[in-house]
């Protein structure tokens, strides 16, 4: 009677296959090869084309008793005036009302909108802050900025890292004098990134400006750092 291996027992001696055929080539392994590491780095400065402004309006702050659907209008049609597109640039993160009930019986609900507004430069963005700030709405921020083309950075500053640590690598060997072989290990870390919120996004800022006459040259934002670090091995030879 013939006896069946186990399932498990011949999937174990099919692992082991190539590692028999690895060890009679007599090409060494990862851990047996002479190898130099490095890291590699480098770094891009990206000018935003995407500034994300968060506005809040209340009508518990309106000093007019105007609804929210009236100042809500009102922000509307002096966007479109500054050259934003509402359908695609404006939208409404959140909605809520806070309903307080008064002596004698008295009711009173008062609403709030949050939104978010891109706007793709410098000039529209101070353009729109004033606009805002003679509506009376003064919550406004920067809530961040970005690129458009981010992910094509993004790949260009990895590719770059790559070939910083390759030049290192072959600079350390020729210092030895041996050659460089073939990458056999690349690790990318995470990305860095840097920016700040430029002072132009204070509203109290535009309205000294415009009281004090603002000047035709427009501030602009910060550049975007980012920064990428690679470690990389090469066989050494």
């Amino acid at each position: 009677m013939k006896r069946v291996l186990p399932l498990s027992v011949l999937m174990s001696l099919f692992m082991l296959i190539p590692l028999f055929s690895f060890a009679q080539s007599g090409e060494k392994n990862f851990i047996d090869q002479n190898y130099i590491e490095v890291t590699g780095k480098a770094e891009m400065e990206i000018v935003p084309d995407l500034i994300y402004l968060k506005i809040q309006l209340s009508e518990k702050d309106d000093k007019s008793k105007k609804t929210l659907s009236q100042r809500e209008n009102e922000m509307i049609k002096m966007l479109k005036t500054k050259g934003v597109d509402t359908k695609t640039d404006l939208n409404v993160v959140d909605l809520s009302s806070n309903f307080k009930t008064y002596l004698l019986g008295k009711s009173d609900v008062l609403l709030s909108k949050e939104y978010q507004l891109v706007v793709k430069d410098t000039k529209t963005l101070m353009n729109v802050m004033l606009g805002l700030e003679k509506l009376g709405i003064a919550n406004v921020s920067v809530d961040k900025v970005d690129n458009s083309d981010m992910e094509k950075y993004r790949r260009e500053v990895k590719i770059e890292a790559v070939k910083a640590a390759k030049e290192k690598a072959q600079a350390l060997a020729e210092a030895i004098g041996q050659q460089l072989g073939r990458a056999i290990y690349i690790l990318e870390s995470q990305p860095v990134f840097y920016n700040s919120r430029n002072m132009v996004a204070n509203a109290m800022l535009f309205k000294t400006g415009e009281a004090a006459g603002m000047s035709d040259e427009q501030p602009e934002f910060e550049k975007i750092k980012l920064e990428y670090s690679v470690l990389c091995r090469f066989e050494l030879k």
